[in-house]
């Protein structure tokens, strides 16, 4: 290599992790700004639905769906505005801190899928709709599997956390 094609390598690096800092920012105020939405959107929906005479039961559906893809949508924001935007090393403690993100989010989802499952099984009973239950018991599944999941690569992953140490 020559010594001019050298100095460029470190600008060059410089310029990706710009890129890289500027995509994380960009993600992390979209998603922030997404859950905001959607948490006015949450209290608009239930409004609406007392408003309109409705029984408290289904707002309240609606408003929990709305505002636990709110609350996943906002920790997806928050853990790329860490682990990426933050201005971390790629040391040990950012082993650690996608490890916690990761588990987050996971748990979030994971109760996403339950509230969603639950809610459908009672919207099927109420609608007499038994037939369909299969939907919501297949959704319980995946979220346990999910669930699951996270604990083995909690489990997989913690020998290399104290590795690190």
């Amino acid at each position: 290599m020559s010594p001019s094609q050298a100095s460029c390598l470190p600008a060059q690096a410089d310029f990706a992790a710009s890129i890289k800092y500027l995509m994380a920012r960009t993600f992390y105020v979209l998603f922030l700004l997404l859950s905001v939405a959607l948490t006015g959107l949450a209290v608009y929906e239930f409004t609406q639905s007392l408003l309109e005479g409705e029984s408290i039961v289904n707002g309240l559906i609606k408003t929990i769906n709305i505002a636990v893809v709110s609350l996943a949508i906002f920790e997806l924001g928050t853990g790329i505005g860490k682990e990426y935007a933050g201005g971390h090393d790629d040391n040990g403690d950012l082993y650690c801190a996608v490890r916690r993100s990761v588990t987050r989010f996971v748990a979030v989802v994971c109760i996403a899928l339950v509230l969603e499952g639950l809610i459908m099984v009672i919207k099927y009973s109420q609608m007499e709709l038994a037939g369909n239950l299969f939907y919501p018991v297949a959704i319980i599944a995946a979220a346990a599997l999910l669930l699951l999941s996270l604990g083995g690569f909690l489990k997989l992953t913690a020998g290399s956390e104290y590795a690190r140490s």
